[in-house]
């Protein structure tokens, strides 16, 4: 009897739990289904099979398809680490090219954490509107991001000529999952030898 309080005190912190889980269970099956058989043809009763869990659970977790596709997104976006890429950046003496080194190392743990999730977002949001918005809105935030670094670098840290917009399209037209897929799906890069290269081909293209 004694210990009937303790088991009770934890009930709301299990419980927790176990949804968080369960909602983890439910972001893995929805991953591997979207990527193995495409977005528009997988269902949320697919996603719940897969998750060992009934189809109400997913609309309870997550409200629908799309906003599970959502929350992928956003959890693609924490693995690869906002938090250190935002220390980098602000770090005491950090010069031009070690921002951009800091940025294409963000951009490198994004693609090989989560580019199958990217290109799920791209490809199905060629026929579904609220995707489509998702995409660009994860763009929009991107270069937010480079324009913000760019513009608070002195003026003459720029390659001549070359103003903060220019310089935010020729990072985009670099580093980005397209570039990353090539080179390491089908020229045989490492993750680490593409890192290294946009750092140094981004301070050549951008900096004086």
């Amino acid at each position: 009897m004694s210990t009937e309080p303790g088991r009770r005190r934890y009930d709301s912190l299990r419980r927790t739990a176990q949804a968080q889980e369960t909602r983890a269970d439910i972001a893995r099956a929805a991953r591997r289904l979207f990527v193995s058989q495409g977005w528009a043809v997988t269902t949320v009763r697919e996603v719940a099979r897969e998750a060992g869990v009934s189809a109400p659970t997913v609309y309870a977790a997550y409200g629908n398809k799309a906003e599970l596709t959502r929350a992928l997104a956003d959890a693609a976006d924490l693995s690869a680490d906002v938090s250190q890429l935002v220390a980098e950046l602000e770090e005491p003496g950090a010069d031009p090219a070690a921002q951009l080194a800091a940025m294409a190392a963000y951009d490198r743990r994004l693609f090989e954490r989560a580019g199958d999730i990217i290109t799920l977002i791209r490809e199905a949001g060629r026929t579904e509107p609220e995707l489509a918005a998702l995409y660009r809105d994860g763009r929009a935030r991107a270069d937010e991001t480079r324009v913000q670094v760019f513009s608070s670098w002195p003026a003459d840290v720029l390659r001549h000529g070359l103003d903060v917009t220019s310089a935010a399209d020729i990072y985009a037209a670099v580093c980005n999952i397209d570039v990353y897929a090539v080179l390491t799906a089908e020229r045989g890069w490492s993750p680490d030898q593409v890192e290294q290269w946009w750092s140094g081909a981004l301070a050549r293209e951008l900096l004086g």
